[in-house]
């Protein structure tokens, strides 16, 4: 299973002025099997010129949303790649309902994130390996009930975490955000069901360098997502 970060950032990161160095961020989004786009956003199209991928989308069969914030979902962008592609569907999927595609089985929940309409994380299952992943951008804490249904999975192979706030504490974003403490609880709590641990959506102003936050966060065993980042499990 292929999970290929095209941004990496919040809703803070100047995408008028995009680079290919490691410490810019584009706005999140993700391309798994190269045939599943999660998050439809401003920047997909950037990314894929300035990284070089210019059949990047060619596979693409179905486009899901996490919330439609401006940094996660772009009507202009997503017109463009169902246009492209014959094959491309988007889909909505109701809280705690499945959707399955020709690839994947993806299992939909609520996310903690109070200023979007109805906010979603995502659990992806493949088809063919078997393997899943928790999408967890936006997002605060996870909701109870998302909890105990990730549980009843038995194994993950990755969850992905919102990582917006940095080391900041005792601001009023945790409230549908997390900081770094907020996910090293998490993952100590979801270690009985997954060992691989990664953050993603980093706000510009509120984080270190990649490198200084790869050394904070590789103490506690949490790998640190970048641009064009690939990770196969």
């Amino acid at each position: 299973m292929k999970i290929h970060f095209l941004g990496t950032g919040a809703a803070d990161w100047d995408i008028n002025n995009p680079s290919g160095d490691i410490n810019f961020r584009r706005f999140s989004s993700v391309l798994v099997d190269d045939c599943l786009l999660i998050d439809p956003g401003p920047c997909i199209f950037e990314f894929a010129e300035t990284f070089k991928h210019p059949k990047l989308f060619a596979l693409l069969k179905d486009v899901i949303c996490t919330h439609k914030h401006a940094d996660h979902f772009n009507q202009d962008n997503l017109n463009r790649l169902l246009g492209e592609s014959a094959n491309a569907r988007f889909h909505e999927i109701d809280a705690f309902a499945k959707l399955e595609t020709d690839n994947h089985v993806i299992y939909s929940y609520p996310a903690n994130h109070g200023t979007a309409v109805s906010p979603k994380n995502y659990v992806v299952e493949s088809k063919v390996s078997g393997k899943r992943f928790f999408y967890g951008l936006d997002g605060a804490w996870i909701l109870y009930d998302v909890y105990k249904a990730l549980l009843e999975f038995g194994h993950l192979d990755l969850m992905v975490f919102d990582a917006t706030i940095g080391n900041i504490e005792g601001d009023y974003r945790i409230f549908e955000h997390n900081n770094l403490t907020m996910i090293k609880e998490m993952s100590k709590t979801f270690r009985k069901i997954c060992s691989n641990f990664i953050i993603s959506h980093m706000a510009r102003t509120l984080h270190a360098s990649h490198e200084e936050l790869e050394k904070d966060m590789g103490k506690y065993g949490i790998m640190v997502a970048h641009d064009n980042m690939i990770i196969n499990i």
